[in-house]
């Protein structure tokens, strides 16, 4: 059992008062029992979870989980778990899993650097994704950024050697701080910037419309 660390005090997200429709909720309830994964300070065992041995790729923030399953849905020899806060996002990628008869998600409700330490057996993930995650624009608060150094090393230490971690974003500071943490970590290479197959996102589209620059960034977990 890996060890429980203290509890962060700066967190990379707010918990928001958003609206979840009847439908939603009755995913929650139903589904989540199903389709869902408890957090608790025990490793996963990933050949129970998904009934077999196959690459895993963890999501980061999936939102309303339209991207989600669509890359869950067109990958299927790849398994993956969702992290999400928001219950209205969960309830709704929980519709999609049962609608498309996904085998290969899996959805975790809480905080992601908790699941990643206390849940993710070391060297496993063949790729992590981070799919515009809340910039936190404001100088005062980019402590609240989830990519900082920590982060990064957390990362290296969860994917196998040849994993990827996947970013994208639509703000170009936090595209450049990633850039340089990920970059400044000998345990990784940077790619090519690269799609890699993401779908255009929710969040995306909006960014496209204000008129922001999407930035992907890649890298690779070095083997050595």
């Amino acid at each position: 059992m890996p060890e429980n660390p203290a509890r962060r005090s700066v967190r990379s997200y707010v918990l928001r008062q958003g609206r979840t429709t009847p439908s939603q909720q009755r995913a929650l309830d139903e589904l989540l029992p199903r389709f869902g994964i408890s957090f608790s300070d025990f490793f996963l065992n990933m050949k129970e979870i998904f009934q077999r041995m196959a690459p895993v790729v963890l999501e980061i923030g999936s939102g309303m989980g339209e991207t989600t399953a669509e890359i869950a849905h067109t990958n299927p020899q790849t398994d993956f778990i969702a992290i999400e806060v928001h219950g209205p996002g969960v309830g709704s990628l929980l519709k999609k899993i049962e609608f498309l008869e996904l085998k290969n998600l899996r959805v975790i409700r809480h905080d992601a650097v908790e699941v990643l330490e206390q849940m993710i057996p070391e060297g496993t993930l063949a790729g992590i994704h981070l799919f515009f995650p809340d910039p936190w624009p404001k100088k005062r608060h980019h402590k609240r950024r989830l990519v900082q150094p920590p982060f990064a090393a957390l990362a290296a230490r969860k994917l196998a050697p040849g994993g990827t971690f996947h970013a994208a974003t639509d703000w170009p500071e936090y595209a450049t701080q990633i850039d340089e943490i990920f970059s400044s970590n000998s345990l990784f290479e940077k790619q090519m910037q690269d799609r890699k197959g993401r779908p255009v996102t929710k969040f995306e589209r909006r960014g496209i419309g204000l008129g922001h620059p999407v930035r992907d960034l890649l890298f690779l977990r070095r083997k050595k």
